[in-house]
């Protein structure tokens, strides 16, 4: 399971609106290879759902998440930060092993 913090939810709900998009835009979380530690994170808005995606929901955001990647993020906490060190969401990851110095990225 994918869990959002409040400040993700928020920050969600305000993309949602600048970009016109629906309540049926859910968010799709996955995980690719890449990065500088060997897996990176996607996220991104979507209205599609495969037969194999696990589709969880938390504090009224839909998140889906496929088959393949649920095995590297089960756990996962999508947090967001508007500070001076970073903007951005952020992935609270426990079945990482090492993360690069930007967040956007991970190994297990």
């Amino acid at each position: 399971m994918v869990t959002v913090t409040d400040k993700a939810k928020d920050r969600i709900e305000t993309l949602r609106q600048e970009e016109g998009r629906t309540d049926e835009n859910h968010i799709r979380v996955g995980v690719e290879g890449g990065g500088c530690s060997g897996l990176m994170y996607n996220l991104e808005f979507d209205t599609n759902t495969q037969p194999t995606d696990m589709v969880f929901e938390d504090k009224g955001i839909r998140i889906v998440v496929d088959k393949k990647s649920i095995l590297y993020l089960a756990g996962t906490i999508l947090d967001f930060s508007d500070g001076l060190n970073g903007k951005g969401f952020q992935f609270v990851n426990p079945n990482a092993s090492r993360t690069c110095g930007c967040g956007e990225s991970f190994a297990v």
